[in-house]
């Protein structure tokens, strides 16, 4: 599925194929709650780096986060310098893949079937996690991967 996606004040779009476009998966980790800034979590989906292309390029920043153990992420979390617009994550230990951010993406996504919240143990207290009867739950990293659950619900575009 081609998705075109862009921020805020309009300076950065972009286009990208997505294999895994429907947004089944809210992190509540504090990097992606503190950089995306969604309810409390972002949710991320799954597209082919080779596919991107961007307008704007000259308006991106990056942050590598900081973690705890001192250290810093190898994931790359691309947003506007001008509006601060969380757009996409690539991370060069899966340099096939870069993961746009829901919130971002123009184009209409699909609504999941249910919903995998991840990184519970990090959600603050005023963040209400609308877990439904089949939603599964996890306090840090879930059992399968964007892909495996796209393809168990038959999704992949």
């Amino acid at each position: 599925m081609q998705l075109e996606g862009s921020c805020h004040c309009g300076a950065v779009a972009y286009t990208v194929t997505a294999h895994e476009p429907v947004p089944y998966m809210r992190c509540y980790c504090s990097i992606c709650r503190k950089t995306a800034g969604t309810g409390g979590y972002a949710i991320n989906l799954g597209a082919d780096r080779r596919t991107l292309k961007v307008r704007g390029e000259d308006h991106l920043a990056v942050y590598r986060a900081r973690l705890e153990d001192g250290g810093t992420s190898t994931g790359e979390r691309n947003f506007c310098r001008h509006c601060g617009t969380a757009l996409w994550l690539y991370d060069p230990t899966w340099p096939d893949l870069v993961h746009p951010h829901a919130g971002a993406v123009d184009t209409p996504l699909s609504r999941a079937p249910d919903v995998t919240h991840m990184m519970l143990e990090f959600k603050p207290d005023w963040v209400d996690a609308h877990v439904r009867p089949a939603d599964d739950t996890f306090d840090d990293y879930p059992k399968e991967s964007l892909a495996e659950w796209h393809r168990r619900h038959r999704l992949e575009s």
